[in-house]
């Protein structure tokens, strides 16, 4: 990874990220320059550069185009909306550039086929203002404590109980493949009136088995935000559930099952003050190509 003194600037970071869109839309990797030993994965999977959406993408949406960036170690990160043959699917990407080229790509793409509600396309028209912003400096907290407040969210929601192992905002919102799941109305999902806090002291993913494989390569000390890497397993034996308000509840997942994420964790006063995700269900306890690779992995 990029030392401290030559981790590209984030104005060449965010270009990376644009050159690397515009000739994925093009369909022509040789724009780009890469390392030697780079590495792509497309929903967990390792490619060929050049092979999976490369082949399938037809345009990017404009309107929705959420940069992180971590110049100390060469990360870039983006939330948006891409096309295929006219079909939308939100994808997360993350890039690590090193001595000028390219060296990893990481993407997650949710296809209108995902498990559940998944992808909210409609209503996903801009990036909220809270994750655009930066974070004044005296707001902030060390690049070692972001990664422990993103950590404790994990650990809050693995076999949640209703203990708390970070902090949240009051008004700190959920937004999962375009679909925000707190503080608003979901017909069949009452809990989303709640917010984040106020869910999870319910208990409500207690069949989260685990939150394991957890990376953190990204923080993005302006803005506040940590890009977070991993995977919810759900081993499928818990069926019955017993919130902590003593209502019952029958989990959605009867069979074993998980999901691989890219997380945005923006943090604030040193509480989470917003998250965006994306995910995709994939085989059950996948290995992860990254595990072992990157920096700042901390076991579930």
């Amino acid at each position: 990874m990029n030392t401290p003194a030559s981790g590209p600037a984030r104005a060449a970071l965010y270009a990376l990220v644009d050159d690397y869109l515009a000739a994925l839309v093009a369909h022509d990797p040789a724009r780009l320059s890469f390392t030697d030993d780079a590495i792509f994965t497309e929903n967990n999977v390792e490619l060929t550069i050049g092979d999976g959406l490369w082949n399938t993408i037809s345009a990017t949406r404009e309107y929705y185009d959420l940069k992180c960036a971590d110049p100390q170690t060469g990360q870039a990160s983006w939330i948006g909306i891409i096309e295929e043959s006219g079909h939308p699917a939100i994808m997360a990407l993350r890039l690590a550039a090193r001595d000028g080229r390219i060296a990893e790509v990481e993407t997650i793409i949710c296809r209108e086929f995902e498990f559940g509600p998944f992808p909210q396309i409609e209503g996903y028209d801009a990036p909220r203002q809270l994750m655009l912003e930066d974070v004044p400096e005296a707001r902030r907290v060390s690049r070692d404590e972001m990664i422990a407040i993103a950590n404790g969210y994990f650990d809050t929601i693995q076999l949640n109980d209703g203990r708390l192992f970070t902090s949240f905002t009051d008004d700190c919102d959920r937004i999962e493949n375009g679909l925000q799941t707190t503080n608003v109305e979901i017909d069949g999902y009452p809990i989303a009136r709640m917010g984040t806090a106020d869910q999870f002291r319910l208990g409500q993913y207690i069949y989260d088995d685990r939150l394991r494989d957890r990376r953190f390569p990204l923080i993005d000390e302006q803005k506040g935000i940590v890009l977070a890497g991993g995977f919810i397993d759900h081993s499928g034996k818990v069926k019955e559930v017993t919130w902590t308000d003593g209502s019952k509840h029958t989990s959605i997942f009867h069979f074993p099952h998980s999901f691989v994420l890219l997380e945005l964790f923006k943090i604030v006063d040193g509480k989470i003050a917003g998250v965006e995700a994306v995910f995709v269900t994939v085989p059950y306890n996948m290995i992860s190509p990254w595990v072992g690779r990157q920096p700042y992995v901390i076991e579930g």
